[in-house]
């Protein structure tokens, strides 16, 4: 009743309401075929569940293997991946213990050669160059262009071409240490490189599925960031080796290029050190020889002029007492011409007299002839003297000079290995 007055109630306020049909009818064959419809409907999606579950398991089954497999496959090659990493550390780090042997060997060939340089520019080129000087200090005859001074000059000229060739071995030195060191730069950022890899292989090998520092990346870009294949990473690394083994070779090749060089050098230096003393030695014995000649002869100049200066008074002597015969000749012919009359005949004596003075004439004549020809000799052999005596100085600081100062300087020089 209170439904039928609320519709009531309601109806008031429309105009017009439509009443709804009555439900369909259904016939029992309809009925069922509808039930067994829906039970055959309920078995196929039973059927298709149970399928579906069991594909399901299968799948899950399949996927977790696989995925296991993938897992054990990726730290198998994580553990590739270190044994290959170990291996090629391994390998550059023998070949840059051998670089930096190569290194310490190429300085301390550096040093040879600078000590080398040291002592040719210090040592041998001074004394040389001293030498030249020193024999400048020769005077007269003996400042000559000899066999000494041409093979001093050559010696220098030797010292100076082993400068030249040891300078431009020590650039190469240089230049191979340069390239030596390169090769350990690249050699060690390759091995910092491979360390670092290593240090994240690690980590993520000892990654598990249930570690708690895991995420799940949600950007757009590819994390497998990688554009070089495994054999450029293979490449790269036996380059880096195959050019630091090059290196070493060339090294190496260069020292033993500069112990031949080096040995090359000393022999030559060697060769013309004995060369310039063997010079030394025979004009040193040049110069005593003829100092002997010159002290013998100034010896005997010195007898001559003693003989002659003693010739030269007797001479002067004999004149002295030929005037007093001339002088007793003219008194006596002064005194005959004093006869009377007859008496100043042309006798005998008056002929003896007269012959007598024209002898005396005749032998004073030769005398004083003879006498300023002693003169002359003595003047000359005084004047030979003089001259010896200023050879034999001259020869005197000659062989002071020579086998003095320059051998004894000479002395001082030495050549070796270095």
């Amino acid at each position: 009743m209170l439904n039928h007055k609320s519709l009531h109630t309601q109806l008031k306020h429309h105009h017009l309401v439509a009443v709804p049909p009555p439900p369909a009818r259904y016939t029992l064959t309809e009925w069922s075929l509808n039930n067994r419809y829906r039970d055959r409907c309920c078995l196929d999606q039973q059927k298709l569940a149970d399928s579906i579950i069991a594909e399901c398991e299968r799948v899950k089954d399949e996927v977790e293997e696989r995925t296991d497999i993938n897992k054990k496959e990726t730290d198998h090659k994580f553990e590739e991946r270190k044994l290959d990493i170990e291996f090629n550390t391994t390998e550059i780090r023998n070949q840059r213990k051998e670089v930096c042997i190569e290194i310490d060997n190429l300085k301390t060939y550096m040093e040879r050669i600078k000590d080398c340089l040291d002592a040719l520019e210090k040592n041998a080129r001074v004394i040389c160059q001293k030498c030249i000087i020193l024999r400048e200090g020769r005077i007269g005859i003996d400042l000559c262009y000899d066999d000494v001074e041409r093979e001093l000059k050559k010696e220098i000229d030797v010292i100076e071409g082993t400068q030249g060739m040891l300078g431009k071995t020590l650039q190469q030195a240089n230049e191979q240490v340069r390239r030596l060191k390169s090769t350990m730069y690249f050699m060690d950022r390759d091995l910092e490189d491979k360390g670092n890899v290593a240090k994240i292989d690690y980590q993520n090998s000892i990654l598990k599925q249930t570690s708690l520092n895991l995420s799940l990346y949600h950007g757009f870009t590819p994390l497998n960031r990688g554009i070089i294949t495994n054999e450029e990473w293979e490449e790269f690394t036996k380059n880096n080796i195959e050019k630091a083994a090059k290196e070493i070779n060339s090294a190496r090749q260069l020292r033993a290029y500069t112990d031949i060089i080096i040995k090359q050098a000393i022999d030559d230096l060697w060769n013309q050190y004995n060369a310039v003393n063997s010079a030394f030695k025979r004009r040193i014995a040049e110069i005593r020889e003829a100092k002997t000649k010159m002290e013998v002869q100034h010896s005997e100049i010195v007898r001559q002029a003693n003989e002659m200066t003693r010739t030269v008074t007797s001479l002067e002597k004999s004149l002295a007492e030929k005037e007093g015969y001339m002088a007793l000749a003219h008194t006596r012919l002064g005194n005959r011409a004093q006869r009377p009359g007859m008496e100043l005949c042309k006798d005998f004596v008056e002929i003896a007299l007269t012959n007598e003075v024209a002898e005396l004439r005749r032998n004073c004549t030769s005398l004083q002839h003879m006498l300023a020809e002693a003169h002359a000799s003595l003047r000359y052999l005084l004047k030979t003297q003089i001259q010896l005596e200023e050879d034999l100085n001259v020869k005197t600081n000659s062989l002071k000079i020579d086998e003095v100062d320059c051998m004894t300087l000479r002395d001082s020089m030495d050549y070796h290995a270095f």
